[in-house]
């Protein structure tokens, strides 16, 4: 257990692996797939106030190493939600707490205005949930970027997020941005108690035949291993920016190795979400991987974090380079 248990913002996980928002529903419908007790924790899709009906189809297109998705935070509301969705994420959870195990954490994505975050932080703390993700980076929805690329209202939405929380504040960041960093501190100045990094890269698909685009919405989310090379590098930059600040790394994970590199970059935890289409029982496969992984090499995931910052601060100081 220690070889693979993380610290995520006060919250300990079993292991660093998670669901990711929007792929894999609350969880409950991949139970029939594999044994998700054994995961780190489940996030759900975005919740909002009230129901949205997402954006016209088509919607999703696979694409080389990836897909676009523009699905456009369709979902049933909050009250839907938190009546037949969240009691069943709290039972999966429950059913991993056994023998010494804390069993999948429940972690719910938000969406929508800040008056409307603030109102579903009220609703969703009081549920017993064990943290909230906001989603400030959504690129499929009008706005939806807008208070991921602007500091002032970064740190202004987290803050009013954070004035009515109970539990720890994940924000979801937009990589559609020239520097996530300036983005970032704004965040933690708000008082996000990690960042997850990163949400989809904005790109399209055309029809030349029709001369149209391909999705309804004619852009959409590019997910996918495509991006992982992305989403490390803005790991890394965050991490060497704001050491103190815990980060949740998502973008194009689809194996142990993948969790491995991350943390190295400095992530606490990393989120499976495309890998998840075409093989829902990875997330199970690659707990038991990456114990083997790690046991094979004698280290831990607490050893491993941000290694590759400890080693180059040791080459950058005066003496500290080794032969």
């Amino acid at each position: 257990m220690t070889v693979l248990e993380t610290n995520l913002a006060g919250l300990e996980l079993d292991n660093p692996v998670l669901s990711a928002s929007g792929t894999f529903g609350s969880g409950w419908e991949g139970r029939q797939f594999s044994d998700l007790s054994t995961v780190g924790g489940l996030v759900s899709k975005t919740v909002t106030l009230k129901p949205r009906p997402g954006n016209p189809p088509p919607r999703i297109l696979e694409t080389p190493s990836g897909m676009l998705n523009a699905i456009g935070l369709e979902n049933k509301g909050s009250e839907v939600f938190l009546r037949d969705s969240l009691p069943r994420m709290q039972e999966l959870a429950e059913s991993g707490q056994k023998d010494g195990k804390r069993g999948p954490r429940v972690i719910v994505n938000l969406g929508g205005s800040t008056a409307e975050l603030v109102e579903l932080t009220k609703r969703f703390c009081a549920a017993g949930v064990d943290a909230l993700e906001i989603n400030l980076s959504c690129p499929n929805v009008a706005h939806g970027t807008r208070s991921s690329t602007d500091p002032a209202l970064t740190e202004e939405v987290i803050a009013a997020v954070k004035s009515v929380a109970t539990v720890p504040v994940f924000a979801k960041l937009t990589p559609n941005i020239t520097d996530v960093v300036p983005i970032a501190v704004a965040a933690h100045r708000g008082g996000a108690d990690a960042v997850t990094l990163i949400n989809t890269l904005v790109g399209m698909a055309v029809d030349w035949r029709r001369k149209k685009p391909v999705l309804g919405n004619t852009t959409g989310g590019l997910s996918g291993p495509a991006i992982k090379p992305v989403a490390l590098r803005i790991v890394y930059q965050v991490r060497a920016a704001l050491p103190d600040l815990p980060i949740v790394a998502v973008g194009g994970a689809h194996s142990a190795e993948c969790v491995l590199e991350f943390v190295c970059a400095g992530a606490s935890a990393v989120q499976f979400g495309t890998s998840l289409f075409s093989d829902p029982t990875l997330m199970v496969r690659v707990v038991n991987d990456l114990r083997d992984h790690l046991g094979e090499a004698d280290t831990s995931i607490h050893e491993l974090r941000s290694a590759m910052h400890e080693s180059a601060a040791r080459i950058s100081t005066p003496g500290g380079a080794s032969r």
